[in-house]
C-alpha cells in the first residue's frame, strides 16, 4: 500500500532536515487535518472566488489551501488584483453589467470592510435586498492576503469589480485591537483591529448566510479551522510578562531633588 506522505527540505525549526508531507491534505505529517476535512468537498450553491497574494501562496498558516479542500465552489486565483481576463465567471459579470443584460441572474459581492469613499453593507443586508427565487444566485469574491497586501488588491481591482459586485463586510470594529492566536480558538495570526479573521473563518461566515443549509456548513468549516489553529498553538511558548523597565539615573535624581 502507498504511504500517504512523501519527505519535504522545509522544517519549521531545522531548515536542513526532512520532514514527511501528507499527500492528501498537503501539510507537515505532525499537523496533518485529513481527520478533519471533509472526504468530500462541501457543495455549495455559491460561487466562491478567492484572489490571494503571490506572497501567500508559500504561507504555512494560509488558510486558503485547507478552505479549497473543503468546499468544491471554490477558485483561487493568484495575483495582485482582478481584472478583465482572470475569470471566465468575473468577466461574464462584468460584461452583462456593462451591456446591461436583464438575464445576467448572478448576484455577486466581494468581501472587505468599507471606507468613507468606498462603503461596505453587511452581508445579512446585502442578502436580504434579494427576493427567495435569487436564494442560489451569488458570487462571494474574498482577498487573502496580509492587511496591507489586501488593501492594496482592493484598491488596484475596484475599477474593475465596481462595475459588477457589491462591496459587502461582517461586522467590524476598527476602535477594537484585533485578537491574536494566544486569545482566540480560530486566530492563526495577530489581526489588525476587532471583527478581522482569516479567509477560511470569512468565507464560513458569509456562506452561513447566503446558503440554504449555511449554519451546517459553517460549523464543518470552523471545526477544521479550530483543529488547524490548535496544532499550531500547541507549537507555540506562552508568553511571559514583560518585566518593569528599570528607571534610569535622571528619574532618580528627579525624584530626589
Amino acid at each position: 500500500m502507498m504511504s500517504d506522505f512523501m519527505d519535504d527540505d522545509n522544517q519549521f525549526n531545522h531548515p536542513n532536515a526532512r520532514r514527511r508531507i501528507c499527500n492528501v491534505c498537503e501539510r507537515p505529517a505532525t499537523v496533518c487535518l485529513c481527520d478533519s476535512i471533509p472526504a468530500e468537498p462541501f457543495s455549495t450553491s455559491t460561487q466562491i472566488i478567492i484572489l490571494q497574494h503571490p506572497h501567500e501562496q508559500r504561507h504555512p498558516l494560509a488558510t486558503v489551501p485547507v478552505l479549497s479542500k473543503c468546499l468544491r465552489s471554490c477558485q483561487t486565483l493568484i495575483g495582485r488584483r482582478l481584472r478583465r481576463g482572470g475569470s471566465a465567471l468575473l468577466d461574464s459579470l462584468h460584461d452583462a453589467a456593462t451591456e446591461e443584460n436583464p438575464n445576467q441572474c448572478l448576484h455577486a459581492a466581494f468581501l472587505f470592510p468599507g471606507t468613507d469613499l468606498t462603503p461596505s453593507m453587511e452581508i445579512n443586508q446585502w442578502k436580504s435586498s434579494f427576493g427567495d427565487d435569487d436564494s442560489n444566485k451569488f458570487v462571494l469574491i474574498a482577498f487573502d492576503g496580509t492587511w496591507k497586501h489586501a488593501k492594496e488588491m482592493v484598491c488596484s481591482s475596484f475599477p474593475f469589480l465596481s462595475k459588477f459586485a457589491t462591496q459587502v463586510c461582517l461586522s467590524y470594529d476598527a476602535n477594537v485591537d484585533g485578537g491574536t492566536i494566544y486569545n482566540s480558538e480560530l486566530i492563526l495570526r495577530k489581526e489588525p483591529f476587532g471583527g478581522c479573521m482569516s479567509t477560511m473563518e470569512a468565507v464560513a461566515r458569509c456562506l452561513r448566510v447566503l446558503e440554504p443549509n449555511g449554519v451546517d456548513i459553517e460549523s464543518k468549516l470552523i471545526s477544521v479551522l479550530r483543529t488547524m489553529v490548535s496544532f499550531q498553538a500547541s507549537f507555540l511558548k506562552p508568553l511571559k510578562p514583560r518585566p518593569k523597565l528599570l528607571k534610569t539615573r535622571k528619574d532618580d535624581e528627579k525624584k530626589i531633588s
